[in-house]
């Protein structure tokens, strides 16, 4: 099976999407495919891969550079890897497929993996159409997939009368868990400021509106009052602030940043900027909790919880907002209702006074990781691929 991957984004370019592609091609390649990689000119190479970065702009000129690797390579599969923020919100990607089978019966079959339903821009008060232009893509594709219960209903729903049948096959970790050589769990918490006894809470991935770092503000706020201060709690912030695609971010983040200020939690607030995955893997074990309060509730769409699980770290999120069967709780999560800052501190509070049970939820955030691994994912892709070719 010969696929050609498109994404926005690729590693060295920090981003979800692209460390989803890097992993899923890796694993497809271990089980036998030929991958090939169109991505942005920002990205590098990754050795064991076929990686293009020639796309300048995601623009409407960025057919020309797709359809040149396409009839170049010969791909059995195109895979597109579709989050808006990663193409500039422009909607050239999402009319792909319309010039793609204009090449005939002989084109390749194409898949798009929606990372989530963001609408890209298209022009002021554009309103519905936006979404239209997400569902075309689904529309107009040969195999649309999902990677969460939530966006599969939504898509599911949309596509009922026509287009393909949507599938369901989740993401996994971007970090496989691995300590650094030498790794001493109290000297890595004194590195980042906390003391022993402390309460050292960490937050791991982008800051953006939907992960609810104010709401953790807030709570930390709390935290740092609770008891006569006595639990003098601290705040790692793991890994790059912003990434690569979202221009939005940026502004969210100065945002947090004057809360910080404005909470007086300067000196309880640590940004550890972009690390290797050896240092994210010893910020999350030196960690007493992970705190991942996402507005819209947890999903498993998010890489960032993935991590957390796979790290076996004690975690507390926000009610989903449809029932995920695979978080159960108090066995794997703690959940607390969205943008309650109360809530959240006080199930901290409770965690931090029990160890026995920040211990039970990082073991069952464990094993729940090992229903997404890499090779179960690229083993459900692979199957995809084969029904939509024909063998």
């Amino acid at each position: 099976m010969k696929v050609l991957f498109v994404s926005g984004e690729f590693p060295p370019m920090q981003g979800g999407v692209g460390d989803y592609t890097r992993e899923l091609a890796l694993a497809l390649a271990e089980q036998g495919c030929t991958v090939q990689v169109v991505t942005s000119a920002a990205a590098g190479h990754v050795e064991g891969l076929a990686v293009y970065p020639v796309v300048e702009s995601w623009g409407w000129g960025s057919w020309r550079q797709l359809l040149e690797a396409i009839r170049r390579e010969a791909p059995d599969v195109v895979h597109v890897q579709y989050q808006a923020a990663a193409y500039a919100m422009h909607p050239a990607i999402n009319f792909f497929p319309r010039r793609l089978r204009l090449l005939g019966a002989g084109r390749p079959r194409l898949a798009v993996t929606f990372h989530d339903l963001k609408v890209p821009y298209l022009f002021p008060k554009a309103g519905p159409l936006r979404r239209r232009v997400v569902e075309a893509l689904a529309r107009d594709s040969d195999a649309a997939i999902t990677t969460n219960r939530e966006d599969h209903e939504r898509l599911s729903v949309a596509l009922a009368r026509s287009g393909p049948a949507v599938s369901l096959i989740p993401i996994g970790s971007n970090l496989a868990p691995r300590l650094p050589a030498g790794y001493q769990r109290e000297a890595w918490r004194a590195r980042w400021g906390a003391a022993p006894g402390d309460l050292h809470l960490c937050f791991f991935g982008f800051v953006n509106d939907r992960k609810g770092v104010d709401t953790l503000l807030h709570a930390l706020r709390l935290l740092a009052e609770a008891d006569g201060g006595a639990w003098n709690p601290r705040l790692l912030m793991i890994g790059g602030q912003t990434g690569a695609s979202d221009p939005t971010n940026v502004a969210y983040l100065a945002m947090i940043q004057a809360l910080v200020a404005d909470l007086g939690l300067a000196d309880r607030v640590r940004w550890t900027g972009y690390l290797p995955g050896e240092e994210v893997s010893a910020c999350f074990d030196c960690a007493d909790l992970c705190v991942l309060p996402f507005r819209d509730g947890a999903s498993l769409l998010h890489g960032t919880l993935h991590a957390a699980l796979a790290h076996g770290a004690a975690i507390v999120t926000t009610r989903p907002r449809v029932p995920l069967p695979e978080l159960e709780e108090g066995e794997n999560v703690r959940t607390v209702p969205p943008e309650e800052p109360e809530a959240l501190a006080r199930a901290i509070l409770d965690l931090a006074a029990d160890p026995a049970a920040r211990q039970r939820l990082g073991e069952g955030a464990r094993r729940l990781a090992q229903q997404f691994t890499w090779e179960s994912i690229a083993a459900s892709t692979l199957a995809l691929y084969r029904s939509m070719v024909g063998g």
